[in-house]
């Protein structure tokens, strides 16, 4: 069985796989296979969606690759393991408003909107180190605190339609969204490949997760 990383040609790829492969080494878990081949994502165990850049450049990418779509929409339905990273995350959403309204993958419902914080000094994209305050427990999140620091890059952020789907934001001008989970579908919208400490404990959770 395999962990499968989902290449359209959308994410950083190489960072990701290595994260994933030191974690497997050190709890355990499924192989680490980066495929484009939609039978090789409909055998696996588990499944991760990185994404980098515009909503709407993801959402082509995503949708040229054929029968990559069904292939996740199979899975997910028959209740495997989801991560959805950075934009990978946000395409679960319903729609995305980056360049105009685009249809998401619609997993988890909500819009993934601009960030507009209130402190006119704030920089967009928010770009950096940031505090995650957790909503709620989830077991991808174990040994995670309020306090520990990720590392974000973005623009825009989800606004889930139902709260209960929100697991933990940041404070940045205001709430954003940070993780977001609906049964065996979990986002971050910070990297954990590039979160050091925070992130590779997510990986490590993951590989072992059972929704």
């Amino acid at each position: 069985m395999s962990c499968a990383i989902i290449d359209y040609e959308s994410g950083n790829l190489h960072s990701v796989q290595k994260s994933f492969e030191r974690m497997r080494r050190e709890v355990g878990g499924p192989e680490i296979l980066v495929t484009s081949d939609p039978d090789a994502v409909r055998r696996a165990e588990r499944i991760v969606l990185p994404g980098v850049g515009a909503f709407a450049d993801c959402r082509r990418g995503l949708e040229a690759v054929d029968g990559m779509e069904e292939a996740l929409a199979d899975r997910v339905g028959a209740g495997v393991p989801f991560l959805g990273i950075c934009v990978g995350m946000q395409l679960l959403a319903t729609v995305g408003r980056e360049f105009g309204d685009t249809p998401g993958l619609g997993l988890v419902p909500g819009e993934v909107v601009q960030m507009q914080p209130s402190d006119p000094t704030l920089k967009v994209p928010h770009m950096g180190w940031n505090e995650l305050v957790i909503d709620r427990a989830h077991t991808v999140l174990e040994g995670i605190d309020s306090g520990d620091h990720a590392y974000f890059v973005h623009s825009f952020h989800m606004l889930p339609a139902e709260p209960e789907d929100r697991l933990a934001h940041v404070e940045y001008g205001g709430d954003v969204t940070a993780a977001i989970a609906k049964g065996n579908v979990i986002g971050t919208q910070f990297h954990p490949e590039k979160s050091q400490k925070t992130g590779l404990r997510l990986i490590g959770n993951f590989l072992n997760w059972a929704p």
